[in-house]
C-alpha cells in the first residue's frame, strides 16, 4: 500500500525541529551546517530530519558546488491547509452555539437580577 501524503506530512510536521527547519526555509535555501546552527544537535541529526521533511515532499535538495542545499516545497502544506478546513465549517458552528448559550445564560442572569433573584 502506497503511503498517504497527508500523514507523511503530519509525521514531518510532528516534530519541532522539522517544523523549526521549515520556518527557517522560508528565509531562503540552506546548508545542512545553517540548518544546523541554532539547536543543540549534530548535522547528521539534522540531515535525518532532513530525509523525513524531502521523503514528505516538503523539502527538496540540490547541488550547488560543494554545498547541498535545502529548499522549502510549500505544496503538501497547502494540501493539509485543504484537509484543514474542512472542519472550519465544524468550528464556526461549535462557536454559534456557544456564542446562543452564553447570550441565553446571560438574558437568564439579567431577567435574575430584575425580578430580584439570585
Amino acid at each position: 500500500m502506497a503511503e498517504d501524503r497527508l500523514s507523511l506530512v503530519f509525521g514531518a510536521l510532528a516534530d519541532p525541529i522539522r517544523r523549526a527547519i521549515l520556518i527557517r526555509l522560508t528565509e531562503g535555501e540552506a546548508t545542512v551546517a545553517e540548518l544546523a546552527a541554532p539547536f543543540d544537535v549534530s548535522q547528521p541529526a539534522i540531515s535525518k530530519h532532513l530525509r523525513v521533511l524531502e521523503h514528505a515532499g516538503l523539502v527538496s535538495r540540490s547541488r550547488r558546488a560543494t554545498a547541498r542545499l535545502s529548499r522549502l516545497e510549500a505544496e503538501p502544506l497547502r494540501e493539509v491547509t485543504t484537509w484543514l478546513a474542512r472542519y472550519q465549517r465544524f468550528w464556526d458552528e461549535s462557536h454559534e452555539r456557544l456564542d446562543e448559550l452564553l447570550a441565553a445564560l446571560q438574558a437568564r442572569q439579567d431577567d435574575d437580577a430584575r425580578h430580584g433573584h439570585g
